[in-house]
């Protein structure tokens, strides 16, 4: 089954450029919902998987701009996900939001290629922020 981008149809509320595609990966359902909801509402299209192999299938049938991802999810990990998606993918920018990482998990995932690494609970307007130069130096590689 194909996950398609979904995107709420309201007004756009801002005039800044945001990512169509955004994918979310957090094994937290209600956390990685509500998330999805925020960002709609930012009018950016994002899809949402509960797990590592979820994300890595989606990314290879429909690749996102951006991708959020979740440190700790079972079998395989978002320091993983990150991995793959960067050797195979490096287009693709990836903000790593964790509510269990640590300094050291934060130098590996800058390392690995992460766009950025936060912590939950996120400050939306900031995470915004962050998408939004991720897509800037997304179409300025273009």
């Amino acid at each position: 089954m194909k996950q398609a981008y979904q995107k709420l149809d309201v007004p756009k509320k801002n005039s800044v450029e945001m990512p169509s595609k955004v994918l979310l990966v957090d094994d937290e359902k209600e956390f990685v919902l509500t998330l999805s909801e925020r960002l709609q509402i930012r009018d950016m299209g994002t899809a949402v998987v509960y797990d590592g192999k979820s994300a890595l299938d989606l990314v290879h049938n429909d690749a996102p701009e951006v991708m959020i991802i979740d440190l700790k999810m079972p079998a395989i990990d978002g320091m993983e996900v990150l991995k793959q998606v960067k050797q195979t993918w490096p287009e693709i920018e990836v903000i790593v939001l964790t509510g269990h990482g640590s300094e050291q998990d934060k130098k590996k995932c800058m390392d690995l290629g992460a766009f950025t690494y936060m912590q939950k609970p996120v400050d939306i307007n900031l995470l915004s922020k962050f998408l939004k130069k991720a897509i800037e130096k997304i179409r300025t590689n273009q």
